[in-house]
């Protein structure tokens, strides 16, 4: 009898998606207690500011929790997450490589993390639990 989780799945794979738990549950935190930290990534077009950081915050903890859970939701919903605020990382590369005020090692901090991206969706998808008797479609 399984237990429903993935077979198989080295501990690097385990690592990878507690990692990025810890990722969302450290940056969910933040986005709470430090808001103001997170204005400068808001796109100018987009409304209330302030109520899309928290929300965005309280995503990340959602999926903190449930990817250190290993729940089947958690990966899909994570990486919809890292795809959802990509425009706002985006925005905020172009703002500060246009702005003289910028130090160096924040623009290319900035243009750095945007590539990041690629590795973080994949660290969602790691050790991910899989249905009993189905292939995820990228299999079948």
């Amino acid at each position: 009898m399984t237990s429903g989780r993935s077979q198989g799945a080295g501990p690097h794979r385990r690592w990878a998606r507690l990692g990025l738990a810890g990722l969302f549950a450290a940056s969910g935190t933040l986005h709470l207690v430090r808001p103001d930290l997170y204005l400068p990534l808001m796109p100018g077009a987009l409304p209330a500011h302030d109520v899309l950081i928290l929300a965005s915050g309280v995503a990340e903890l959602v999926s903190a929790a449930g990817l250190a859970r290993n729940t089947r939701w958690a990966a899909p919903a994570s990486a919809a997450l890292l795809l959802a605020i990509f425009p706002a990382n985006v925005h905020f590369a172009l703002a500060t490589s246009s702005d003289p005020e910028s130090s160096s090692w924040l623009v290319a901090a900035a243009w750095l993390r945007l590539p990041l991206q690629v590795p973080l969706v994949w660290a969602a998808f790691q050790d991910r639990p899989k249905a009993s008797g189905m292939a995820p479609p990228w299999r079948t």
